[in-house]
């Protein structure tokens, strides 16, 4: 019996880590997982730059603190064109509500970082989140 792969809504992920292991460790686990990665930076000005001329990224995985500036710069561009955020962050800023879909605190087991998304997805589908969220993890969107 053939089982087809569920279709997602998010697909498209950037990552916009600074912390080199990290951001190898999070890309090679996602594209395991079936996400595709449309970018991998560690700059501020680079994440702009996807944001502004990537064909489609539905998710920004957003460290907030990078070694030229601030992630919230990145999510306010990001949540300008409509795009999904994910803080994941030792540190999760006080106006990441207004901007992210959530917040994951790191270190955070991988299947953690899928329970996220996950959570994110039934919300922009529409749907109840899970009843278990992962213990790291705050979600601030709601369903409509």
């Amino acid at each position: 019996m053939l089982f087809g792969k569920k279709k997602r809504r998010i697909e498209q992920l950037l990552i916009v880590e600074d912390e080199p292991l990290v951001a190898f460790d999070t890309e090679h686990f996602l594209r395991e997982s079936g996400f595709e990665i449309v970018g991998t930076v560690d700059k501020v000005a680079d994440a702009l730059r996807h944001i502004q001329h990537a064909v489609e990224i539905d998710l920004v995985l957003l460290d907030v603190n990078l070694a030229d500036g601030s992630g919230i710069d990145v999510a306010k561009a990001a949540h300008a064109r409509g795009i999904q955020i994910l803080f994941v962050t030792g540190n999760c800023p006080g106006d990441a509500r207004a901007l992210a879909a959530g917040c994951l605190a790191k270190p955070y087991p991988q299947r953690d970082l899928l329970g996220a998304i996950e959570a994110i997805e039934a919300v922009v589908d529409g749907k109840k989140p899970p009843k278990r969220l992962p213990g790291s993890f705050s979600l601030f969107a709601q369903a409509a």
